[in-house]
């Protein structure tokens, strides 16, 4: 049984609390992102490989996989 990758997240700004939907990418981690509400550069927290897995409503598609992301 294979588990459909979902690419789309909604990350929501810790300091503004602004949501935007992107698309994540395959290839790469998103380490930065600039919230465009209030330009605050987002990273992601400890332990957490992207900003998707640290304040996206999905995790990264390699964590979907099951594999490491970004080692």
């Amino acid at each position: 049984m294979t588990t459909e990758i979902i690419l789309k997240s909604t990350i929501t700004c810790p300091n503004c609390g602004h949501k935007k939907e992107g698309v994540m990418p395959t290839d790469a981690c998103q380490y930065f992102y600039d919230c465009e509400k209030c330009h605050a550069v987002l990273k992601p927290k400890a332990g957490d490989c992207c900003v998707y897995c640290s304040y996206g409503t999905v995790k990264c598609p390699p964590i979907q996989k099951g594999v490491s992301c970004c080692s």
